[in-house]
């Protein structure tokens, strides 16, 4: 049972911080399109593990992991008015380069099947 309530408080979470995201005025941050790609929430609520992926590739995210990391007593404070709970856990910010590998897997799928089609023709 206590299982489903982390998996929906970890959703509240990552909600609430795509919506404080927007609304940080670091320059690090304020002009990246940022992505939570995980989130892990331990079990005590203590701890949550953030991964961050930025559209611009894994230069940016990380140095939007850098503004975050600086704003984290700023975000969870946020957290703690917006969702209500007791605990709020302490942020760790990672950079990943999720979108970017996605993006590359994509452009070689393309390419596959452009080159199935030209070897059937």
């Amino acid at each position: 049972m206590a299982g489903y309530r982390n998996d929906r408080i970890s959703e509240d979470i990552k909600r609430e911080l795509c919506d404080i995201f927007r609304d940080l005025k670091d320059p690090r941050v304020k002009d990246k399109m940022l992505s939570i790609v995980h989130l892990e929430v331990s079990n005590d609520l203590s701890f949550a593990k953030v991964s961050v992926s930025a559209i611009e590739g894994p230069e940016a995210s990380t140095e939007a992991v850098k503004g975050l990391s600086a704003a984290a007593g700023f975000i969870r404070r946020e957290l703690g008015s917006r969702l209500k709970i007791r605990k709020v856990p302490e942020l760790k910010f990672k950079a990943s380069d999720s979108i970017a590998y996605g993006a590359r897997i994509s452009k070689q799928l393309e390419q596959l099947i452009k080159d199935n089609k030209d070897n059937d023709e």
